[in-house]
């Protein structure tokens, strides 16, 4: 430090910031390795079964019956592709219930023609509030598809609505636009199967679609997109879900399953009265609910994360799009915390107290104005001769490093496990993009954070619009080829 100049108290007051901005960060660096080691570990315990007729036979005569329920909101270009998948899908006994939650473009129409529907009657009782119900349609292609018409109430309004007409003791979550691997459902069922009396909730992997292959409702061939946006959220998937939530879930903190792909009991969901409402971030709050709901009442339970489960969506592919996502995630994030804040480091809450909405206050509350705090601060605190180059230096290296470490730990923690990506050459520029993503794009997360925490205290409750461009099929692959 250079402080000839300047006088002691402003030396005292720089020497502080650094500190705790230099502290915060290798504790948030910390918190990533100690999850890469646990995750590590994890697999290297459990390994995934590889061999899909093993696990049907060890699985299928308790496989409870599943209902999925894919809410749909102007999903026409993507719709038939993931409904086709759902139907296809290796499970013993299920049934599809899509929500087409008010669309204003073609969502109905495609559904219609694809699979002819016809309007039915259905009985069913209504313990969670929703949107009036327009009409509910059946499938003359398939009995296990359900399609209700409703007026345009939000996600979590369309999921309450699902969960009222389901008659499976099982529910899985799901967003319209993903496609599940075949056996996804059964793999994520393995818990309840295994732990019927404790387990109500688990979910699996959501991985990117963008430069895959999709043909009838499957990824075929599984690749790396080369628009540069969906390459950085290919490797910031990987990370997110291989490692904090396989890592939490071990110690029994998981705060969020993802809204793309959740197993519950349904019995449970009713019973905490279903998806909140007028919130951005229904998934998270829902098991921060859960953990809420089952400790207060001193009851055993358990919510797992399954690695394996694949389901595939379409990431955002322009900037102003992934904008717009990132901040409305951040924004749901927070009105969780804000919402369960009294759970925070209590006792009574245990592990997903201090652990899981610890995290949720140093990287979500706190993480992004720190980061960008500290690349503004450290380069003007060195301007104004109160830091050493050295010293700035040395922060920029170690915050570089550690972040991509951790990046390129996950990649290869997947592919040592898991093996997803076949092809030499898509790891090859997955291993670069774990690298370039610390320059640049994860300083773009960390704004759109801030823009988040921003809309968040304002009180935004919007969700902006989410253009999809379709999944790859084969025949548009083999006409560019």
């Amino acid at each position: 430090m250079n402080a000839a100049h300047h006088p002691d108290i402003v030396v005292v007051i720089a020497q502080i910031a650094a500190t705790l901005i230099i502290g915060a960060g290798l504790l948030q660096n910390g918190v990533y390795l100690l999850q890469l080691v646990i995750a590590q570990r994890a697999l290297a315990s459990d390994p995934p079964e590889p061999h899909i007729r093993t696990l049907w036979r060890r699985s299928v005569a308790d496989a409870p019956p599943i209902a999925l329920l894919a809410p749909a909101y102007n999903e026409a270009q993507t719709i038939e592709n993931s409904t086709r998948s759902l139907l296809a899908l290796d499970y013993p006994e299920f049934e599809i219930i899509v929500i087409n939650d008010g669309s204003k473009d073609d969502t109905l129409g495609v559904l219609t023609r694809a699979f002819a529907l016809a309007s039915v009657e259905r009985d069913y009782d209504a313990p969670l509030a929703h949107a009036p119900i327009r009409a509910i349609y059946r499938s003359a292609v398939s009995e296990r598809l359900i399609v209700i018409d409703k007026e345009n109430g939000g996600k979590a309004d369309a999921l309450n609505a699902g969960l009222n007409l389901a008659r499976a003791p099982l529910v899985c979550s799901m967003d319209a636009d993903s496609i599940l691997e075949p056996d996804a459902l059964l793999r994520a069922a393995q818990p309840f199967v295994e732990d019927p009396q404790n387990v109500i909730a688990t979910g699996g992997t959501v991985r990117i679609a963008n430069g895959c292959i999709v043909s009838e409702g499957r990824v075929t061939e599984v690749g790396v997109s080369t628009n540069i946006w969906a390459l950085l959220q290919t490797v910031e998937y990987l990370r997110a879900f291989l490692l904090a939530r396989l890592a939490w879930s071990k110690i029994g903190a998981l705060t969020i399953v993802s809204g793309a792909f959740g197993l519950f009991r349904r019995s449970v969901l009713i019973e905490i009265g279903g998806y909140a409402l007028k919130t951005v971030g229904e998934d998270m709050e829902l098991i921060v609910r859960l953990h809420r709901h089952f400790r207060e009442q001193k009851r055993p339970y358990r919510i797992a994360f399954v690695p394996e489960p694949v389901c595939w969506t379409e990431a955002p592919e322009t900037l102003s799009v992934l904008a717009r996502q990132r901040a409305r995630w951040h924004r749901g994030a927070l009105e969780t915390f804000a919402k369960h804040r009294d759970m925070l480091f209590n006792p009574r809450y245990g592990r997903v107290g201090a652990l899981g909405l610890g995290q949720v206050l140093l990287f979500d509350v706190m993480g992004p104005i720190i980061e960008m705090g500290g690349y503004v601060l450290m380069p003007l605190l060195w301007l104004l001769g109160l830091l050493s180059v050295d010293y700035m230096l040395a922060y920029l290296a170690l915050t570089f490093a550690l972040g991509v470490a951790i990046s390129v730990g996950s990649l290869a923690l997947e592919e040592a496990e898991l093996r997803r990506f076949p092809k030499a050459r898509d790891l090859i520029v997955l291993a670069l993009a774990a690298v370039l993503e610390n320059f640049g794009y994860r300083q773009l997360n960390s704004y759109w954070r801030l823009c988040g925490l921003w809309q968040w205290a304002r009180g935004v409750q919007s969700w902006g619009e989410m253009s999809r461009r379709g999944f790859r099929s084969a025949a548009v692959s083999a006409a560019g080829a």
